[in-house]
């Protein structure tokens, strides 16, 4: 299952940018998972995130 741990997030918006298929921007201002999907872009995702936010 993909995360993103919202006390972690600034929201950047890397993660959207790299894999806008399963990551969103929220009402928070911090990302969020759209759909859950174990797609190539999800790693990618992850090593962008200046934070370490994202986990699956």
């Amino acid at each position: 299952m993909i995360t993103v741990d919202k006390d972690i997030c600034i929201g950047c918006g890397a993660c959207i940018a790299v894999c806008p298929q399963v990551f969103e921007m929220g009402k928070d201002g911090k990302s969020q998972v759209r759909e859950q999907k174990n797609i190539k872009c999800v790693d990618e995702a992850i090593k962008a995130c200046p934070v370490g936010a994202i986990t699956k």
